[in-house]
């Protein structure tokens, strides 16, 4: 039931994002599928009815909760990029799919359909003008100066730039792929008791939360990758110390070449 993470400004309340991430996207689902918080005898399924009804009831809360979080951030931060429309994307399709009741095998592979649905976005978008990871570098350009975004436009449109963002776009969704085999393969061996039961929902907050960190590490390392295929792409084209990350040395390589 993991949900992707919009990029946003950070809040006036000096609250790193980060934090709210993890509560809204791990810690708020897992309590609420907890069947004693904390040791607290309390259990949220209990509040809502108890039963098999209270157990479907509080999955159904848990999967709406990252999803909410994630559209309230678009909404209240007039967030309209690419990369937050993608986010919003994804959460609408995890909280579509949280009324598929399955569980075993078929929970599994529900489970990892955000990655799935990644990297299939990606594989597609690989075939376009703008490939997954060019939107990626785009959205992050856009606080630039407008030299500076021409700069990186300029760059990204440079044939051998161009064919390694496509390079990289193919390399992410590999990567999404091999994490949601990963994913699928956790939740499998951990949520192995039936739909509606205590168990079920207490087993689906396990996965969660052990499947936090390799998951993350899991795309960091493809956005890794995907970053390098493009940096030698760029330093291939511009010479040592042109980068994307840099546009002011960018902007310079760029006017020294006459292409700016």
């Amino acid at each position: 039931m993991t949900t992707p993470v919009t990029p946003a400004p950070t809040r006036k309340s000096g609250v790193p994002k980060t934090v709210w991430d993890l509560v809204f996207t791990l810690l708020i689902p897992i309590a609420i599928l907890s069947p004693n918080i904390l040791g607290s005898g309390v259990s949220i399924a209990n509040l809502m009815g108890g039963g098999t009804g209270g157990n479907v009831r509080a999955y159904l809360l848990a999967a709406f909760v990252p999803v909410i979080y994630v559209l309230w951030d678009i909404l209240v931060n007039k967030n309209v990029s690419p990369v937050a429309l993608l986010g919003g994307a994804t959460a609408l399709f995890s909280g579509a799919l949280a009324f598929w009741y399955v569980d075993g095998f078929w929970y599994a592979v529900k489970d990892s359909a955000r990655p799935l649905f990644t990297a299939l976005f990606a594989f597609a978008s690989a075939a376009t003008a703008y490939p997954l990871f060019r939107i990626f570098l785009d959205a992050a350009s856009i606080a630039e100066s407008p030299q500076h975004r021409a700069a990186t436009q300029v760059a990204m449109k440079s044939p051998g730039v161009a064919r390694a963002l496509v390079q990289a776009t193919l390399a992410f969704g590999v990567v999404d792929l091999i994490g949601a085999l990963v994913n699928s393969v956790v939740n499998y061996h951990i949520v192995v008791a039936r739909f509606k039961t205590d168990a079920f929902n207490a087993q689906v907050a396990q996965a969660n939360a052990v499947m936090r960190v390799p998951g993350l590490a899991i795309s960091l390392i493809g956005a890794a990758i995907a970053f390098w295929l493009v940096q030698r792409a760029v330093t291939a084209r511009y010479g040592k110390g042109a980068s994307l990350l840099e546009p002011e040395k960018l902007t310079a390589r760029l006017q020294e070449a006459g292409e700016l």
